[in-house]
């Protein structure tokens, strides 16, 4: 799956109406009512959107016909195999009417050429976990999991006998970071998964 690197925006003319994409990377449902509530224009005749935020989504077609704006946003989308996302595309009537295919076409097709012309970033799945680790493991350990690509140390606290540290890292290599620890600390550290 990918997502946007940064919020990216495309302007159409189609039949005399104006459509605005923009697009925006999020990471809450939250962060999706935040970019609707300061990217919509009040001065236009509809603010139609989607998001998906992994197996949930929204979307919403703002006064037009039923299924002619938000489904085909949420295509675009999915048609990308894009994640994490918000697009929201707005419409100034140009006094001519597009019909129902028009207005699939020119929705799905504004959002979907918005979404081609932002950068992507690939979304590599995560899991964050915490090491408890005495004082004579603790650099060896730091300096093996700073090598270690896509490992990222969070915080460490620390207590008489050593630090517990809180790491994320690549789903996919947990059994290799797991494997790491222990080899490295002679099997006196362990790598406890965060529920």
């Amino acid at each position: 799956m990918y997502s946007l690197e940064r919020p990216v925006a495309l302007e159409q003319i189609v039949k005399k109406s104006r459509f605005l994409a923009i697009s925006v990377p999020i990471a809450s449902e939250l962060d999706a009512k935040e970019a609707l509530a300061v990217r919509s224009h009040g001065d236009a005749n509809h603010n139609c959107w989607a998001w998906r935020i992994g197996q949930t989504y929204r979307f919403s077609d703002d006064g037009e016909p039923s299924g002619t704006a938000g489904k085909p946003i949420l295509q675009a989308i999915d048609g990308q195999s894009l994640d994490k996302v918000i697009v929201i595309v707005t419409r100034w009537f140009g006094g001519v009417l597009l019909g129902t295919g028009g207005l699939i076409r020119a929705y799905g097709g504004t959002a979907a050429a918005c979404l081609r012309s932002g950068e992507l970033i690939e979304l590599v799945p995560t899991l964050e976990g915490t090491i408890r680790a005495g004082f004579s493991d603790l650099a060896i350990l730091r300096a093996r999991l700073a090598a270690f690509e896509g490992v990222h140390v969070l915080s460490e606290a620390f207590f008489e006998a050593g630090a517990e540290v809180a790491v994320s890292f690549p789903q996919a290599r947990s059994d290799e970071i797991a494997r790491l620890i222990a080899d490295t600390t002679s099997g006196r550290s362990a790598l406890a998964l965060k529920q």
